[in-house]
């Protein structure tokens, strides 16, 4: 492996995804990506008796499903690195506790599906494990008890804020095994423009997925035409547009075409989802679920993901505190070329 620049990895061993697992509630299950899914759920309950345990569930289904698919047992999985929203990432150790698998906790909060892929590439390329699970994952209704508002309490959003999809997604990394290869990642670095809207993520995120992408293109030595696709988090109509006028003001040239957000991607028109999707789950299940199912399809060879986190918490807006964002970007191939 190798350090280019100052944040970029190179992962010359090619670590593959050789599985992956998503889940989804019953808003996924009306929207565009509904196809994608392993599992979608009529309601957001999962029969259980609270939010955050049905949470819980999501990513445990989503797990299950990755092994699954991948032939294995849970035995197998040497580690699993992976976060979500809720206080101290419970539910993502609650699962990491029916799971076993030594655990590493993540919170990058929107981002931590790229952190999570990043970290374990680089795991698996160093000969450090076999077979290592990640993901995120996200509940609409846990989140907006805990960052807003219960939704019976019927708070009225501005129309620059997103929804908070319900769902878990996984990969499966692996030096074993057939499936597109992860190549390389970009750190991200701290950006705060001052912001201190939370209904305004997308807008406060957007400058770290364009310092993200300016430095991953710089220090990989490429242009963005290397990629079929660079697909943002969860910046949503607001923060797409910021990121463009920035792309323009920094002489960075990257064709809308190629340009995607995954929270513009998950629901259909007409879904009351505001400004987009957004959480936890936002990148993780549109990458491990719809990016994949294309890449398997032969309609994608070489994609780059830029997962953008907000990280602010309830605390910190309380105080008045303006927000801290990041991206970190993961580039996944096709047979793992490089130029």
């Amino acid at each position: 492996m190798s350090l280019t620049g100052h944040r970029t990895w190179i992962f010359d061993n090619k670590p593959k995804i050789i599985s992956s697992g998503t889940t989804g509630g019953p808003f996924e299950a009306k929207g565009m990506l509904a196809e994608d899914f392993d599992f979608l759920h009529s309601d957001l309950w999962l029969k259980e008796d609270s939010y955050e345990k049905a949470h819980k569930v999501l990513l445990e289904e989503a797990c299950e499903r990755a092994i699954e698919k991948a032939g294995l047992q849970k035995g197998h999985i040497q580690f699993f690195l992976a976060g979500d929203l809720i206080n101290q990432i419970t539910p993502t150790s609650f699962a990491a506790e029916t799971l076993g698998a030594p655990y590493f906790g993540l919170f990058g909060a929107c981002s931590t599906s790229m952190e999570g892929l990043a970290l374990s590439a680089y795991i698996v390329n160093t000969k450090g494990a076999n077979y290592i699970l990640t993901g995120a994952s996200s509940h609409n209704t846990a989140v907006e008890k805990q960052f807003r508002f219960p939704t019976e309490y019927g708070e009225q959003k501005p129309p620059t804020s997103q929804w908070t999809v319900t769902g878990a997604g996984v990969g499966l990394i692996s030096d074993k095994g057939e499936g597109p290869a992860v190549t390389s990642a970009t750190i991200g670095r701290i950006v705060n423009m001052g912001m201190t809207d939370p209904y305004n993520m997308g807008g406060a995120m957007a400058p770290a997925a364009v310092d993200t992408i300016e430095t991953h293109l710089k220090e990989r030595d490429i242009d963005s035409s290397y990629y079929d696709l660079i697909v943002t988090g969860d910046l949503g109509h607001i923060g797409r547009e910021v990121s463009l006028d920035l792309f323009t003001k920094h002489d960075i040239s990257i064709p809308e075409e190629i340009y995607q957000d995954c929270g513009l991607m998950i629901y259909r028109e007409g879904q009351p989802v505001l400004a987009g999707a957004s959480g936890t789950a936002c990148s993780a299940v549109v990458t491990y679920g719809h990016l994949l199912n294309r890449i398997k399809a032969g309609e994608l060879k070489r994609i780059l993901v830029v997962a953008t986190g907000s990280l602010h918490s309830p605390l910190t807006v309380q105080q008045n505190e303006t927000i801290p964002c990041i991206a970190h970007a993961v580039s996944i191939e096709f047979g793992g070329d490089q130029s």
